[in-house]
C-alpha cells in the first residue's frame, strides 16, 4: 500500500455531523446508551457497506456487545440515529427481522431435536428460507442431519447455530465471538464457510476476541473502548501500521542486534553485502495487528 493509499485507508469513519448513509448496511450516527450514570456507547458514528465483513474490536465492557444489540433490535437507544436495512430497528416489522441472521454465543447445543429438525422449524419464520438440507450442506454438516444438537462435538454446535442463523436467506448476518473455544483448525474450517457466505453476498458484523481471526475474515475493522470508536480502517493500516517501522533483527558475532528501520530493504541489501551466503537468523516484521490494538485500547484508558 502506498503512503496516499494508507492515509486514506486510515481511518474509514463518518464524520460527526454527517447524514445517515441510505446505501450502508448499517449506520448510525452519535449512538449513545447510558445505564445510569455509566455510560456504556458515548457517540458512536459508523457505516457498514454492503456485502462487506466489518469486525467490531473491543475490550469486554468497552460497549462492542451494546452497540451491536441496538443494531439488532434487542436493545434500546438513549441518543442518535441508526439505521440497519434502510429502517430503524427500534420500531422494525417483521418484514425487516427476516432480513437479519443472529449467531450468538449459546445456541442450540443442548437441543433433543435432530439438525434437519431444528433447522426446518427455523425455516418455518421465514418466508423465502434456504432449504435445510442445502444448508447442512453449506456448513457441513450433512453428515449430521439425524443427529441431535446434543451429541455433537463444539465445533458442530457452532456451524449449526450458523446454519440457524442463515436458514433465513438473512442480508445481514451478526456474528459473536463465532470460533470461541474451537482448535486451530476447526477455525480455519470454519473461516472459510465465513468466506464463502461472503460470496453469497451476505453482509457481516463479527465481534472477537481473536485478532488473528479478524485479519484473515475483516474487510474493515473498527476499535471501541470506552464506549467510543476510536478507529475505522482496514487490517493493515489499523493505528498507522502500515506506515510503522520495520524491525530487523539478525545474528552477528554471536550477538542477537535489532534494528528499527524505515528502509528495510536498504538494510538487508546491507547486511547481505557484509555476510557470505546467507544473513545469520535474519527476520523482518511490522507491528502486527495485536500490537497496534493492545497500544490503541491502552492509550484510550489513560
Amino acid at each position: 500500500m502506498t503512503s496516499a493509499s494508507a492515509a486514506v485507508a486510515a481511518d474509514l469513519r463518518p464524520h460527526p455531523g454527517d447524514p445517515l448513509d441510505p446505501e450502508a448496511a448499517i449506520s448510525v450516527r452519535g449512538l449513545v446508551k447510558r445505564y445510569g450514570e455509566s455510560v456504556a456507547v458515548d457517540g458512536v458514528d459508523l457505516d457498514i457497506r454492503r456485502g462487506e465483513i466489518f469486525a467490531l474490536l473491543g475490550p469486554n465492557g468497552a460497549g462492542k456487545t451494546t452497540t451491536v444489540e441496538i443494531c439488532e433490535g434487542f436493545r434500546s437507544r438513549d441518543g442518535g440515529e441508526v439505521r440497519v436495512l434502510g429502517a430503524d430497528p427500534a420500531g422494525a416489522r417483521r418484514w425487516w427481522k427476516a432480513q437479519i441472521g443472529i449467531v450468538l454465543q449459546s445456541g442450540a447445543g443442548d437441543s433433543q431435536l435432530t439438525c434437519r429438525e431444528l433447522l426446518r422449524a427455523q425455516a418455518s419464520y421465514y418466508p423465502d428460507p434456504r432449504d435445510p438440507d442445502e444448508v447442512l450442506e453449506l456448513v457441513g454438516l450433512t453428515e449430521k442431519a439425524r443427529a441431535r444438537g446434543r451429541a455433537l462435538s463444539g465445533g458442530q454446535r457452532r456451524r449449526l447455530d450458523v446454519a440457524l442463523g442463515i436458514v433465513g436467506r438473512p442480508t445481514l448476518l451478526f456474528l459473536d465471538e463465532p470460533t470461541t473455544g474451537f482448535d486451530p483448525e476447526a477455525r480455519r474450517q470454519f473461516w472459510s464457510l465465513i468466506r464463502s457466505l461472503r460470496d453469497l453476498g451476505t453482509t457481516m458484523l463479527l465481534t472477537t476476541h481473536y485478532l488473528d481471526e479478524a485479519e484473515a475474515l475483516a474487510d474493515r475493522v473498527g476499535v471501541i473502548t470506552r464506549g467510543r470508536l476510536v478507529e475505522v480502517a482496514v487490517p493493515s493500516a489499523l493505528g498507522g501500521r502500515g506506515q510503522a517501522p520495520a524491525v530487523v533483527t539478525w545474528t552477528e558475532d554471536g550477538v542477537r542486534r535489532t534494528e528499527a528501520t524505515s528502509t528495510p530493504t536498504a538494510l538487508v541489501r546491507e547486511l547481505t553485502a557484509r555476510f557470505p551466503g546467507e544473513v545469520p537468523d535474519l527476520a523482518v516484521t511490522r507491528p502486527t495487528l495485536e500490537d497496534v490494538y493492545l497500544r490503541m485500547i491502552g492509550e484510550s484508558g489513560r
